[in-house]
Parts: C-alpha cells; structure tokens; sequence
C-alpha cells in the first residue's frame, strides 16, 4: 500500500488525523495534512482507507501494492 496526499487540495479538517494518526499529522500554523510515511504497515490498511475515504476534499490517495507490481 502507498499513500499520496495532495496538500494543496487540503481543507484542514483532520479528519484523517482522527482517523490514523500514526500515519497522518497537521501542520500547526494551518492545519494541512502531513503524511508521516507514504507505505503504512500492512495492519494499518482498513484505517487509512477510511481516512481517503473520510476526506471532505478528497485529498487522498491510495494505491495497493498489486497495483503498484502491476505498473512495472
């Protein structure tokens, strides 16, 4: 699994804060989405689905890793 923020389409509402924070943080000064690792664990996977899902301005990306093995 791969995880792509666009901090540019980010409304700052944290919901994905809330959601997995081991993977999502805000910026203090504006409250943009911060990814703090692009490739969770694996145990993690339900969460951050249901942070891109969670997401007001759909911000959020993710890719699964057959897809990524796809690609190459």
């Amino acid at each position: 699994m791969k995880v792509i923020v666009d901090q540019n389409k980010c409304v700052a509402s944290g919901q994905c804060v809330l959601a997995t924070p081991e993977v999502f943080d805000q910026r203090e000064e504006d409250g943009i989405v911060v990814l703090l690792t692009e490739t969770p664990p694996e145990d993690l996977a339900d969460d951050v689905r249901q942070a891109a899902a969670l997401c007001p301005a759909q911000a959020i990306w993710v890719e699964d890793q057959e897809k990524q093995e796809d690609k190459r």
